[in-house]
């Protein structure tokens, strides 16, 4: 079988948190300010029906787009997120293929809103990072950890008081959500082959158990495919490229709320 795209992430990605704990101990990320704080709850802010629903992204580039924008800064486009109604912010702080960073972290944090570290985590020393950094929220990926993986990743995220998205892309992963995810995203792009079907939410959302919060990821490009999307039942949906590729995303996102408000009232 020839490596996919997550399979060469994820190899990496082993390397990079060794050669990071080699970097900072355990001890000094639980002695960082942001350690201790308490974060808001981004459940709690997609129940809001003051806000948009939307955890908009900030995404410089990927392995299936390139660059995407590489002029935009961090803390201009999440302080227009945060003012104009996001229920969070995504960061991403994947360096290799992203182009992120903790960095990137440390400064959308610094809004009054929950931040999501976007992240292949795949060990606990990420998730004490992600509490250092400020993180509110983090991501767990299915499609590259076991089910009773994801789950002590999970455990451990609510130990230090974050919230857990849990990202599934077909059936076969439904076996990854339990008791400690709070909120379950659907992607609509292949993290295997990085293509985009929306009929991936659609067919998933019914398999979802009751209860959790279901978000809707990738592939959201217009109005008419968030409010399909809204209208199927979906709590939450993840938005990035779409404001990222403009020339002014602070401006893209705040014209799509007033969008969205626009056609709800």
């Amino acid at each position: 079988m020839s490596t996919n795209i997550l399979e060469k992430i994820v190899a990496s990605k082993f390397g990079e948190v060794a050669n990071r704990k080699q970097q900072i101990t355990i001890a000094q990320l639980e002695a960082m300010p942001l350690f201790e704080k308490q974060t808001a709850s981004l459940k709690s802010n997609l129940m809001d029906p003051a806000k948009t629903g939307i955890i908009a992204e900030f995404k410089r580039q990927s392995p299936s787009k390139g660059i995407i924008n590489a002029k935009a800064a961090v803390a201009e486009v999440t302080k227009a997120y945060t003012q104009y109604g996001a229920a969070g912010v995504s960061v991403l702080t994947d360096g290799a293929y992203f182009g992120g960073s903790l960095e990137d972290l440390s400064i959308a944090v610094q809004n009054p809103i929950p931040v999501l570290r976007k992240e292949f985590i795949i060990d606990e020393f990420q998730l004490i990072e992600a509490k250092a950094y400020g993180a509110a929220v983090i991501l767990l990926i299915a499609a590259c950890l076991t089910p009773a993986k994801t789950k002590q990743l999970a455990i451990v995220a609510k130990q230090l008081g974050m919230e857990v998205l849990l990202e599934l892309h077909d059936e076969t992963e439904l076996a990854h959500i339990c008791e400690e995810v709070d909120l379950v995203g659907i992607n609509n792009r292949s993290l295997k082959s990085f293509e985009v079907n929306i009929e991936h939410a659609l067919h998933l959302k019914d398999l979802l158990p009751k209860g959790k919060l279901s978000i809707a990821e990738s592939g959201i490009y217009d109005l008419a495919t968030f409010q399909l999307l809204k209208k199927e039942g979906f709590d939450g949906f993840l938005m990035g490229e779409f404001f990222m590729k403009q020339e002014n995303p602070a401006k893209a996102f705040e014209e799509f709320s007033q969008l969205i408000k626009y056609e709800l009232s």
